[in-house]
Protein backbone atom coordinates (compact mmCIF):
# COMPACT_ATOMS: atom_id res chain seq x y z
CA UNK A 1 0.00 0.00 0.00
CA UNK A 2 1.39 3.96 -0.78
CA UNK A 3 0.40 6.49 1.19
CA UNK A 4 0.59 10.30 -0.05
CA UNK A 5 1.03 12.39 2.84
CA UNK A 6 0.26 16.30 1.42
CA UNK A 7 2.71 18.86 3.52
CA UNK A 8 3.23 22.77 3.17
CA UNK A 9 5.25 25.48 5.06
CA UNK A 10 3.69 27.73 7.18
CA UNK A 11 5.14 30.41 9.14
CA UNK A 12 5.53 29.93 13.45
CA UNK A 13 2.02 31.00 14.76
CA UNK A 14 4.58 33.79 16.80
CA UNK A 15 5.34 34.94 13.42
CA UNK A 16 4.92 38.81 12.57
CA UNK A 17 2.26 39.42 9.98
CA UNK A 18 3.27 42.42 7.81
CA UNK A 19 2.86 42.88 4.41
CA UNK A 20 4.72 44.16 1.18
CA UNK A 21 4.15 45.22 -2.11
CA UNK A 22 1.19 47.73 -1.49
CA UNK A 23 -0.24 44.79 0.66
CA UNK A 24 -0.17 42.31 -1.76
CA UNK A 25 2.32 39.86 -0.50
CA UNK A 26 3.32 38.14 3.00
CA UNK A 27 6.47 39.89 4.27
CA UNK A 28 8.88 36.75 4.62
CA UNK A 29 11.74 38.68 6.67
CA UNK A 30 12.38 37.49 9.38
CA UNK A 31 9.71 34.55 9.39
CA UNK A 32 10.15 31.30 11.18
CA UNK A 33 8.81 28.45 8.89
CA UNK A 34 7.17 25.48 10.24
CA UNK A 35 5.25 22.43 8.97
CA UNK A 36 1.60 23.02 8.73
CA UNK A 37 0.47 21.23 12.16
CA UNK A 38 -2.54 19.99 10.60
CA UNK A 39 -0.34 18.03 8.14
CA UNK A 40 2.26 16.92 10.70
CA UNK A 41 1.16 16.54 13.89
CA UNK A 42 -2.21 14.54 12.35
CA UNK A 43 -1.86 13.36 8.72
CA UNK A 44 1.71 12.73 8.47
CA UNK A 45 1.70 10.76 12.16
CA UNK A 46 -1.42 9.06 11.59
CA UNK A 47 0.06 7.36 8.27
CA UNK A 48 3.15 6.44 10.54
CA UNK A 49 0.69 5.08 12.89
CA UNK A 50 -0.37 2.71 10.12
CA UNK A 51 3.14 1.83 8.84
CA UNK A 52 4.27 0.74 12.25
CA UNK A 53 1.41 -1.62 11.96
CA UNK A 54 2.23 -2.55 8.44
CA UNK A 55 5.88 -2.52 7.17
CA UNK A 56 4.95 -3.35 3.55
CA UNK A 57 2.85 0.28 4.03
CA UNK A 58 5.35 3.26 2.08
CA UNK A 59 4.85 6.58 2.84
CA UNK A 60 5.89 9.32 0.23
CA UNK A 61 5.37 13.49 0.88
CA UNK A 62 4.59 16.02 -1.55
CA UNK A 63 4.96 19.90 -1.49
CA UNK A 64 3.89 22.24 -4.18
CA UNK A 65 6.88 24.86 -3.87
CA UNK A 66 10.40 26.63 -3.66
CA UNK A 67 13.75 25.10 -2.80
CA UNK A 68 13.24 26.74 0.78
CA UNK A 69 10.28 24.44 1.68
CA UNK A 70 13.60 21.75 1.13
CA UNK A 71 13.68 21.87 5.32
CA UNK A 72 10.48 21.35 6.08
CA UNK A 73 10.54 18.18 3.96
CA UNK A 74 13.40 17.33 5.56
CA UNK A 75 11.58 17.41 9.00
CA UNK A 76 8.52 15.52 7.73
CA UNK A 77 11.20 12.78 6.18
CA UNK A 78 12.47 12.61 10.02
CA UNK A 79 9.23 11.76 11.07
CA UNK A 80 9.10 9.05 9.05
CA UNK A 81 8.35 9.41 5.55
CA UNK A 82 9.96 7.48 3.11
CA UNK A 83 10.66 9.56 0.16
CA UNK A 84 9.63 13.05 -1.08
CA UNK A 85 8.10 15.13 -3.83
CA UNK A 86 8.62 18.51 -4.37
CA UNK A 87 7.01 20.34 -7.55
CA UNK A 88 8.82 23.49 -8.28
CA UNK A 89 6.63 26.36 -8.49
CA UNK A 90 5.31 28.78 -5.75
CA UNK A 91 1.75 29.56 -5.98
CA UNK A 92 -1.30 30.28 -4.08
CA UNK A 93 -3.98 29.08 -5.89
CA UNK A 94 -6.05 26.41 -4.40
CA UNK A 95 -7.31 25.01 -7.70
CA UNK A 96 -3.43 25.27 -9.35
CA UNK A 97 -1.81 23.26 -6.09
CA UNK A 98 -4.49 20.68 -6.04
CA UNK A 99 -3.69 20.27 -9.69
CA UNK A 100 -0.01 19.42 -8.96
CA UNK A 101 -0.69 17.30 -6.54
CA UNK A 102 -3.17 15.19 -8.32
CA UNK A 103 -0.65 14.63 -11.48
CA UNK A 104 2.09 13.41 -8.19
CA UNK A 105 -0.96 11.22 -7.19
CA UNK A 106 -2.08 10.25 -10.54
CA UNK A 107 1.68 8.98 -11.64
CA UNK A 108 2.25 7.03 -8.37
CA UNK A 109 -0.84 5.38 -8.44
CA UNK A 110 -1.42 5.87 -4.19
CA UNK A 111 -4.09 4.40 -2.16
CA UNK A 112 -4.78 6.78 -0.03
CA UNK A 113 -4.08 10.81 0.19
CA UNK A 114 -3.87 12.31 3.44
CA UNK A 115 -4.36 16.53 3.88
CA UNK A 116 -4.17 18.51 7.10
CA UNK A 117 -7.92 20.35 7.43
CA UNK A 118 -6.57 23.35 6.44
CA UNK A 119 -3.40 25.49 6.64
CA UNK A 120 -2.50 27.89 8.97
CA UNK A 121 -1.69 30.57 6.92
CA UNK A 122 -4.66 30.72 4.66
CA UNK A 123 -7.27 28.73 6.39
CA UNK A 124 -8.85 27.09 2.75
CA UNK A 125 -9.74 23.88 3.39
CA UNK A 126 -10.09 23.67 -0.02
CA UNK A 127 -7.29 21.16 -1.39
CA UNK A 128 -8.53 17.60 -0.08
CA UNK A 129 -11.93 18.38 -1.94
CA UNK A 130 -9.94 19.49 -5.48
CA UNK A 131 -7.58 16.71 -5.43
CA UNK A 132 -10.06 14.35 -4.85
CA UNK A 133 -12.32 15.32 -7.60
CA UNK A 134 -9.03 15.72 -10.25
CA UNK A 135 -7.98 12.10 -9.34
CA UNK A 136 -11.88 10.82 -8.85
CA UNK A 137 -11.49 9.45 -5.57
CA UNK A 138 -13.90 9.67 -2.75
CA UNK A 139 -13.42 12.46 0.23
CA UNK A 140 -14.09 12.66 3.46
CA UNK A 141 -13.36 15.84 5.61
CA UNK A 142 -12.45 17.11 9.44
CA UNK A 143 -11.57 13.24 10.14
CA UNK A 144 -11.21 12.97 14.01
CA UNK A 145 -9.99 9.10 13.74
CA UNK A 146 -8.90 6.64 11.45
CA UNK A 147 -8.88 3.35 10.83
CA UNK A 148 -7.85 0.61 7.91
CA UNK A 149 -8.39 -2.72 7.78
CA UNK A 150 -7.44 -4.45 4.55
CA UNK A 151 -8.70 -1.59 1.47
CA UNK A 152 -11.67 -0.12 3.70
CA UNK A 153 -11.22 3.15 6.06
CA UNK A 154 -13.53 3.61 8.48
CA UNK A 155 -13.34 7.85 9.52
CA UNK A 156 -15.22 9.56 11.88
CA UNK A 157 -15.69 12.58 11.29
CA UNK A 158 -17.30 15.99 13.19
CA UNK A 159 -20.40 17.47 11.86
CA UNK A 160 -22.36 19.74 13.49
CA UNK A 161 -23.79 18.65 16.64
CA UNK A 162 -21.76 15.53 16.66
CA UNK A 163 -19.92 12.64 15.02
CA UNK A 164 -20.37 10.57 11.81
CA UNK A 165 -19.07 7.25 11.26
CA UNK A 166 -17.97 6.72 7.43
CA UNK A 167 -16.77 3.75 5.89
CA UNK A 168 -14.88 3.88 2.72
CA UNK A 169 -13.12 1.80 0.16
CA UNK A 170 -9.81 2.86 -0.92
CA UNK A 171 -8.20 4.78 -2.90
CA UNK A 172 -9.75 7.39 -1.16
CA UNK A 173 -8.35 11.60 0.22
CA UNK A 174 -8.89 12.46 3.60
CA UNK A 175 -8.16 15.63 5.16
CA UNK A 176 -7.63 15.21 8.99
CA UNK A 177 -7.72 17.35 12.30
CA UNK A 178 -7.23 16.77 15.83
CA UNK A 179 -7.93 13.36 17.50
CA UNK A 180 -6.72 11.71 14.63
CA UNK A 181 -3.18 11.15 15.74
CA UNK A 182 -0.72 12.96 18.46
CA UNK A 183 1.76 14.72 17.67
CA UNK A 184 5.52 13.62 17.56
CA UNK A 185 8.83 14.89 17.84
CA UNK A 186 11.89 13.13 15.67
CA UNK A 187 14.27 11.59 16.89
CA UNK A 188 18.17 11.63 16.07
CA UNK A 189 17.77 8.49 14.32
CA UNK A 190 15.16 9.59 12.14
CA UNK A 191 16.72 12.92 11.71
CA UNK A 192 20.37 11.17 10.17
CA UNK A 193 18.21 9.71 7.94
CA UNK A 194 16.05 11.89 6.72
CA UNK A 195 19.45 13.30 5.08
CA UNK A 196 19.56 10.41 2.47
CA UNK A 197 15.56 9.86 1.81
CA UNK A 198 15.13 10.66 -1.60
CA UNK A 199 13.88 14.01 -2.42
CA UNK A 200 12.58 14.02 -5.76
CA UNK A 201 12.16 17.41 -7.56
CA UNK A 202 10.17 17.77 -10.43
CA UNK A 203 8.59 20.56 -12.81
CA UNK A 204 4.76 21.50 -12.86
CA UNK A 205 2.64 20.44 -15.22
CA UNK A 206 0.19 22.99 -16.55
CA UNK A 207 -2.37 23.98 -14.76
CA UNK A 208 -4.33 27.53 -14.27
CA UNK A 209 -4.42 29.59 -11.25
CA UNK A 210 -8.04 30.32 -10.62
CA UNK A 211 -7.48 33.20 -8.19
CA UNK A 212 -5.01 35.81 -7.26
CA UNK A 213 -4.58 38.03 -4.52
CA UNK A 214 -5.88 41.53 -4.31
CA UNK A 215 -4.77 42.68 -1.06
CA UNK A 216 -4.30 41.92 2.48
CA UNK A 217 -5.86 43.59 5.03
CA UNK A 218 -4.42 43.45 8.95
CA UNK A 219 -7.36 43.63 11.79
CA UNK A 220 -7.88 46.91 13.32
CA UNK A 221 -6.86 47.45 16.26
CA UNK A 222 -8.20 46.43 19.53
CA UNK A 223 -9.98 48.89 22.11
CA UNK A 224 -8.88 49.49 25.45
CA UNK A 225 -11.12 47.77 27.91
CA UNK A 226 -13.81 49.53 29.68
CA UNK A 227 -14.27 48.54 33.13
CA UNK A 228 -18.10 49.06 34.18
CA UNK A 229 -18.80 49.52 38.19
CA UNK A 230 -20.94 45.96 38.81
CA UNK A 231 -23.89 48.34 40.27
CA UNK A 232 -24.43 50.38 37.04
CA UNK A 233 -26.25 47.79 35.15
CA UNK A 234 -27.71 50.62 32.77
CA UNK A 235 -24.17 51.64 31.37
CA UNK A 236 -22.72 47.84 30.74
CA UNK A 237 -26.17 47.29 28.90
CA UNK A 238 -25.74 51.00 27.03
CA UNK A 239 -22.09 49.88 25.77
CA UNK A 240 -23.19 46.38 24.74
CA UNK A 241 -25.90 47.70 22.80
CA UNK A 242 -24.56 50.65 21.24
CA UNK A 243 -20.86 49.88 21.19
CA UNK A 244 -20.10 46.02 21.27
CA UNK A 245 -23.31 45.71 18.88
CA UNK A 246 -23.95 42.56 21.68
CA UNK A 247 -27.64 43.17 22.10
Amino acid sequence: MKILVCVSKTPDTTSKVAFTDGNTKFDEAGVQWIINPYDEWYSLVRAIELKERDASIAIHLVTVGGADTEPIIRKALALGGDEAIRVNSDSTDSYYIAAQIAEIARQGGYDLIFTGKETLDYNGSSIGGMVAELVDAPYISLATKFDLEGTTATVTREIEGGEEVAEVTLPAVVSCQKGVAEQRIPNMRGIMAARTKPLKVVEPVAADALTTVIGFELPPAKAGVKLVDAENVEELVRLLHEEAKAI
